[in-house]
This record gives C-alpha cells, sequence and structure tokens, in this order.
C-alpha cells in the first residue's frame, strides 16, 4: 500500500516508520551493537546506539521468555515496538495487552512495566528511548535558544500563551499510551 493512499491508516505510516527505523539501525549498526547482561533467562538486549540525546536497543526474547517489570528512570520517554513474534506488554498495573509487530507504545520517564514472548518461536523488540538534550540539530544549547526566541517582541506574547496552555496539562505519569492510533 502506498503510505499516502486513501484509506491507508496513519497506524500503518506510524508502523512503517518504527520498522523502516528498526531495520536501518539494525543494519547499519551490527559492528558497534554491544549485548547487555540480562537478569532474566532468554531476554537478551542488545544496544544499538547509545549516544547522550538517544537509545536503541533491540530485545530479543526466546519462546515463553518474560522481560520482568522494570523502569527505565534515565529518559524523557521511550517508544516499545515489536517488531517480530507474538508479545504480550503490561504497563503500571493494567491488563496485559497483546503487541503485534509494527505497533507502537509510547512510556514516559518511570513507568513500570514488563513483557513476554507468548510465542512458541523467539521474538524482538525495539526500545528507543530519548533521553534529556541540552542542544538542539544546530548545536545551540536549548536555553540559548530559548532565550533568542523570547528576545522579540512578537514571540513573547505566543511563549506566554503557550507557557499558559501548559500550566493547564494534567499533571501525573502516563499509566498507558499505547499505540499512538486506532487500529480501526
Amino acid at each position: 500500500m502506498i503510505p499516502f493512499a486513501p484509506g491507508c491508516s496513519m497506524h500503518k505510516i506510524a508502523a512503517a516508520i518504527v520498522l523502516l527505523l528498526s531495520l536501518i539501525v539494525g543494519a547499519t549498526l551490527p559492528v558497534s551493537a554491544q549485548q547487555q547482561a540480562s537478569p532474566d533467562p532468554g531476554v537478551n538486549p542488545v544496544r544499538l546506539l547509545d549516544r547522550n540525546d538517544i537509545r536503541v536497543t533491540r530485545v530479543e526474547l526466546a519462546a515463553g521468555a518474560v522481560r520482568s517489570v522494570h523502569a527505565h528512570d534515565d529518559v524523557e520517554y521511550h517508544v516499545w515496538a515489536p517488531i517480530g513474534g507474538t508479545l504480550e506488554i503490561t504497563i503500571e498495573k493494567g491488563t496485559p495487552t497483546a503487541a503485534k509487530p509494527g505497533q507502537a507504545f509510547y512510556m514516559k520517564k518511570g513507568t513500570q512495566h514488563s513483557f513476554r514472548n507468548t510465542g512458541t518461536t523467539p521474538a524482538a523488540v525495539m526500545e528507543i528511548f530519548v533521553k534529556r538534550s541540552t542542544t538542539t540539530a544546530d548545536g545551540r544549547s536549548m536555553g540559548a535558544q530559548m532565550m533568542a526566541l523570547e528576545a522579540t517582541p512578537e514571540n513573547r506574547e505566543a511563549i506566554s500563551s503557550d507557557r499558559h496552555s501548559l500550566d493547564q496539562a494534567p499533571a501525573g505519569p502516563l499509566a498507558l499510551a499505547g499505540p499512538p492510533f486506532p487500529d480501526r
């Protein structure tokens, strides 16, 4: 299906992007991949990329393997995306949710989660972690860029109203964001 064809859902486009990123990262970084020790039998995390702003890990699970409950406190958020096999994820105290290759689950810092391979063949998941970044694409610090932006009178009013709307946002951890778009 062509991504911009009528009837193509945003979920399918998002799934295609995650899969493409997984394949690109997996294909271009095998030499630098670092296998990590895992406390869970049959769970094999392989770190593909680890920079100040992002970390990408492919987690391979043997049939029936379980990744025990854990959280990532060193990142702002991460995306958990199955790329093969039959998986199930449990986020916070929610009910276990079947997760198919091509889906993506979003979790904020500190969100407790676990997952398992419910199938009889190996499974794999990509985890893309976004760490706190202090620089922008042009290399300037975020603080310097915001100060430059706020310095213009026309931006002061826009920034002020944006801050007000952010102040009104609900507080607290995100328990489950699941796939970003309904499968329907």
